[in-house]
């Protein structure tokens, strides 16, 4: 990712220069040999006072001259460099230019849950020590999506993002974070689906834009009409664009994959999570994959950066590559032989801004001289950067973020919202004779078994920094009883049987038993894919075991990401309840506890389906076609085209309460009058099935404003419980459109509401954005006749049709 040589040191920013002040122009080795004094005064790039400390005269600088727009500035600064200068600034590790006050910075940073100790920061200080020894580590985003909650989605990166700044300013992080992951998880095997938000594009769409405003937005600019000045408080990133969910499965990597993926499967699945980050969430960075598409590297195709998500897009920052990807390009995937300067040149003519690595540092200047690019191409590069760094106020400070320091960094408020963020995520999968809540009154003692009983790091993923503070799951039950906690398992790749005998012992002398079982990253990670859909090990055996020896209530808790095949726990009668918690974050044995014991009412769902384990023998993790492929058998992937059996399904979450619905009111058709520049386009439909006149029109064409409908469903509270529902919206094609969606999900709202108190929840959909099919040669078109909006699992359903009108 990136190095970052500014450092601030409280409330200051620390900048690094040379003390050579001679030199014009510096070659990579010099500035690399360059000494550099770290200036521990100054609040930002162009405080007059460093200039006078340096000796260089401010109002000879006009990219300091605040009363000019950004690009102006920009001009300015990219105007004063010499072409090897410019090369040094757009690579992770951007050298500064010394004689024009520009300092050396570094880019990459880490906040997928919280700040990471994951970059390049460490190359200057270290992102945690004595002075912040940790900060909050908030459930991974597989935990977080299962909330449904988006409200908590945009808390947690506006609690992330103060940590940030805070943490800037004491010298202990930078301002670019590359985060977060918002692939989609095609494939249940895929190991970095605890990074992620699901397997629903338009649900991981709307984790990213919502976590992405947390990160970035500053108070009261958020409707602001020149994006491209629009303050930031940090800079975010959504990654990894695109079709990247293959890491190291089976002997292939993701450096020398290629996804072959139809037009139909780009537009719906792959790339809409990316245009809703960019368009809705105005993310300021898209990180490109490793992976090449169709036979091009991401990194490498212009169609992907520069036209999409630029063009059609309009994404208002910077493109950066994964780490090395310009490498990978020549090295794995061999795509231009062993010519570095063709590589650069090929990254930056397609719109690639930023090398994390150091081709673009190494090479840019050569593939310039060489003729192979214009030096205007670094120079556009160069103002998508630093726009972003002034937007940042890097160069004139942020005093609205200047006083944040060690006191916001794992505060009571933040920590509770970590606490809470976990309670959220945690699904009920099983709960027979509703066993739970159990009461303290009754359980004085609890057996907590398995790997993950006494589970800290595992608790927090990848991509995380230190944490405040654990609460394990020992912890938490220790709240509520008195705690026997035998490990069942000597780790959770549980390889022999010897502790289960003790583990069994216990569960027989409790009130109560609880196992904590699952996975962890030595199973799921990056670079690390699953082979099956399994509990590793002896962990079925322990499980069985305790379960046909206890006498008194045995509950289930699994730790994971991907979805596990538990189907013998959900069919054994003596399991009487199972909760799925992810990964839960530094609180998450707190937040189970809570959730056992009735502190709180479960109410999440599942973001991802789980198979059967069989599920995998039936197609390679390598095939990237999402619909089935009956010409080799393969099944549909996702909820949307996999209509087979499952162990649970997308969006499945049970509650200590019941809940009704009702529609109170209702828009059931849409009447579209077209103009003549609005054309009929043809759908494929099954033999037998009724096709309209006017099958569809193309979405590009309509006025999409002004296609909506409303309707409002009645959620009443029936249970004895206070609880939260997840009202969710499904959307199912009209019938008969051939490889349309099973169903798709197009909206979702979360709601309080306390025994016996009913609330009316009002949806507005755009037809274009929620009613539309991507046919197979790659259009976007809404289809006239009659679908079904679905609410819940089938709870309430009623008919919308979409009528054109010549």
């Amino acid at each position: 990712m990136v190095n970052f040589c500014v450092i601030l040191s409280t409330v200051t920013l620390a900048l690094f220069l040379t003390l050579n002040e001679a030199t014009n122009s510096l070659s990579t080795s010099d500035i690399n040999d360059t000494p550099y004094a770290l200036m521990n005064n100054y609040t930002h790039v162009c405080d007059p006072s460093r200039f006078n400390d340096l000796g260089l005269d401010m109002t000879s600088f006009a990219y300091c001259d605040t009363s000019l727009p950004y690009d102006t500035r920009v001009k300015d600064l990219i105007d004063r460099m010499t072409l090897e200068e410019k090369a040094q600034q757009i690579g992770d590790t951007a050298y500064g230019v010394p004689r024009i006050g520009l300092p050396k910075y570094e880019w990459w940073s880490e906040a997928l849950h919280g700040v990471s100790n994951v970059g390049q920061w460490n190359n200057i200080a270290s992102f945690f020590d004595d002075e912040i020894p940790g900060a909050t580590s908030f459930p991974t985003p597989i935990s977080t999506t299962a909330s449904f909650n988006q409200s908590m989605w945009k808390m947690i990166g506006q609690a992330v993002s103060t940590e940030a700044r805070a943490m800037y300013n004491l010298g202990h992080a930078g301002l670019t974070f590359w985060s977060p992951n918002i692939n989609v998880v095609r494939d249940p095997r895929w190991g970095r689906a605890l990074e992620t938000p699901g397997e629903d594009p338009y649900a991981v769409g709307t984790y990213a834009s919502n976590y992405v405003r947390g990160l970035q937005d500053v108070e009261g600019t958020e409707n602001a009409t020149d994006l491209n000045s629009r303050p930031l408080k940090v800079a975010a990133c959504c990654k990894h664009y695109a079709a990247y969910d293959v890491d190291a499965w089976l002997g292939l990597e993701r450096y020398n994959f290629d996804a072959r993926v139809t037009e139909q499967d780009m537009l719906e699945t792959f790339l809409k999570p990316f245009e809703m980050c960019v368009k809705d969430g105005d993310v300021t960075s898209v990180m490109c994959s490793y992976n090449k598409i169709n036979g091009i590297p991401a990194c490498a195709d212009p169609k992907l950066l520069k036209d999409t998500i630029r063009g059609e897009w309009d994404l208002h920052g910077y493109i950066v590559s994964d780490c090395d990807s310009i490498e990978v390009i020549i090295n794995h995937h061999k795509w231009l032989k062993d010519l570095p300067e063709d590589a650069v040149a090929q990254g930056l003519k397609a719109g690639l801004d930023l090398d994390c690595g150091n081709y673009y540092t190494n090479y840019a200047n050569n593939a310039v001289v060489q003729g192979k690019i214009k030096e205007g191409d670094i120079d556009i590069a160069l103002k998508n950067l630093y726009v972003v760094l002034m937007r940042l106020g890097f160069f004139d400070g942020s005093p609205q973020f200047e006083t944040l320091a060690k006191d916001d960094i794992c505060s009571d408020e933040h920590i509770e919202l970590a606490t809470e963020a976990a309670r959220e995520g945690i699904v009920l999968l099983k709960n027979d004779d509703n066993i739970l809540p159990l009461s303290s009154d009754n359980i004085k003692t609890i057996a907590v078994i398995g790997p993950h009983a006494n589970a800290t790091s595992a608790m927090i993923g990848n991509y995380a920094g230190i944490p405040c503070k654990y609460s394990s799951p020992i912890d938490g039950f220790s709240a509520y009883g008195d705690v026997q906690y035998e490990m069942g398992c000597d780790s959770v790749a549980c390889n022999n049987d010897s502790l289960i005998f003790t583990a069994v012992q216990a569960a027989k002398q409790a009130d109560a038993t609880i196992l904590v079982m699952g996975l962890d990253l030595s199973v799921e990670a990056e670079s690390l894919d699953r082979v099956d859909l399994l509990l590793p090990g002896y962990q079925t055996q322990l499980i069985n075991q305790v379960a046909s020896e206890s006498k008194n209530p045995v509950i289930l808790v699994v730790l994971s990401a991907g979805g596990v095949d538990i189907s013998f726990a959900k069919n054994n009668a003596n399991i009487k309840a199972i909760l799925w918690a992810g990964y839960p974050g530094e609180e998450g044995g707190r937040a189970i506890a809570d959730v056992v014991f009735g502190e709180h009412n479960p109410g999440g769902r599942l973001p991802l389906t789980w198979h059967e384990n069989s599920y995998v023998d039936m197609l390679p993790m390598t095939s990237m076609t999402l619909r089935p492929l009956e010409s080799l058998g393969y099944p549909g992937r996702t909820y949307r085209f996999f209509n087979g059996s499952t162990v649970y399904p997308f969006g499945y979450g049970l509650s200590y309460t019941e809940f009704s619905y009702k529609l109170s009111s209702s828009e059931k058709s849409l009447n579209i009058q077209l103009n003549k520049f609005q054309h009929c386009r043809d759908l494929d439909y099954t033999d037998g099935s009724f096709k309209p006149p006017c099958p569809a029109v193309l979405i590009d064409d309509l006025q999409c404003d002004d296609q909506n409908v409303e309707f409002e469903v009645e959620v009443h509270n029936i249970g004895e419980k206070d609880g939260r529902e997840v009202v969710m919206l499904y959307y199912t094609p009209p019938n008969g459109i051939q490889e349309a969606p099973l169903k798709q999900l197009i909206a979702f709202e979360k709601v309080f509401l306390a025994a016996g108190e009913s609330q009316k929840v009002q949806f507005q959909l755009n037809a274009c954005k929620s009613l539309g099919v991507v046919s197979f040669n790659g259009n976007n078109l809404l289809p006239s006749g009659s679908g079904t909006i679905v609410i819940g699992n089938d709870l309430l359903s009623f008919p919308m049709s979409v009528n054109f009108q010549n």
